[in-house]
């Protein structure tokens, strides 16, 4: 089975709304980490690019200071209000080094379960500078807190912007 973080919070809006925020408000909500770093330069401003009419992927990307643009994943499930994967690229990662982030969007009654699901730490050695060189279980358990963080400041943003 591969190394996962599985993490999930009810926020008072409409999965329509949550599915939202997280994807074009997520500069506004995201909470950059030294220790979940994209590049070395990181951070920078963060953005979901939805694929297109036209066949085109979307990706998750990281503008850095310098106007570079990282490409920390491409965007394989788009169904707004519902479901959201993208894949999870640090700088440090080797070709073949990757993992996946799936988003599930469930109305609770009046609330929205925002689900998490970071797949695929088992691609990356423990050596990787993204793992700090702690074993599996507390670099998870490290990453589920972090998610967890990230999951309360978006809820704070959905439910109190307009919206």
């Amino acid at each position: 089975m591969t190394s996962r973080v599985v993490v999930a919070l009810r926020v008072k809006a409409s999965p329509l709304r949550a599915f939202e925020v997280f994807t074009q408000e997520v500069a506004l909500w995201w909470r950059p980490s030294a220790f979940f770093q994209f590049t070395p330069r990181s951070p920078g401003r963060l953005a979901f690019e939805p694929p297109d009419d036209e066949g085109r992927a979307g990706r998750f990307v990281e503008t850095l200071k310098n106007g570079k643009v990282f490409e920390i994943g491409t965007i394989s499930v788009w169904a707004p209000g519902e479901r959201l994967v993208f894949g999870w690229r640090q700088a440090t990662f080797a070709p073949g080094q990757a993992t996946e982030v799936e988003v599930r969007f469930d109305a609770v009654g009046d609330e929205t379960r925002v689900t998490v699901e970071h797949r695929g730490w088992d691609t990356v050695p423990a050596s990787n500078v993204a793992k700090h060189g702690f074993p599996e279980a507390l670099f998870l358990r490290r990453n589920g807190e972090w998610w967890s963080e990230l999951l309360e400041a978006l809820k704070e943003r959905a439910q109190t912007a307009p919206g």
